[in-house]
């Protein structure tokens, strides 16, 4: 973590009235500057009496708290990166198995009518079938009519 190097340059100085340093190009909660006053020696000796921060003490509290800050940005960013991916493969996924039930439902349906015509074939045979039956029968009614028109 914290290879990427910022190219944010930050400058550091005393303020004369209250012996606090003052971090130009960084912007800093109140909270922070109030935990950086604390001491931080696990020690807990008191803080000192004539109330000035070590110079040296308070670069390093805001070194720190800036490389903590950087760590979890890089965790944030490297989280919505494995968000996007996930969402990325999820979608991915979906038009897979989309694109599997397109697939399945043109074949069903182009099966569907294929069934259609051979049906209607068989039926326009049938059909004819049933005319030419119609045609024979007329045929021979006419024949009977005749024979028995004597009688």
């Amino acid at each position: 973590m914290g290879s990427g190097g910022s190219t944010r340059r930050v400058t550091f100085e005393a303020d004369e009235n209250e012996n606090i340093t003052v971090v130009k190009g960084v912007r800093l909660s109140d909270s922070l500057i109030e935990r950086m006053k604390e001491p931080s020696s696990p020690s807990g000796r008191p803080p000192r009496s004539s109330g000035a921060v070590n110079n040296e003490e308070l670069k390093k509290r805001i070194a720190e708290e800036l490389a903590l800050e950087r760590a979890r940005r890089d965790s944030e960013a490297q989280k919505r990166r494995l968000f996007g991916k996930l969402l990325e493969r999820e979608r991915i996924s979906s038009n897979e198995h989309l694109t599997r039930a397109i697939l399945r439902e043109r074949a069903a349906s182009e099966e569907e009518r294929q069934k259609a015509q051979r049906f209607a074939r068989q039926l326009e045979e049938k059909d004819r079938e049933l005319k030419k039956h119609d045609a024979y029968y007329k045929e021979q009614l006419a024949r009977l009519e005749e024979r028995v028109k004597p009688f």
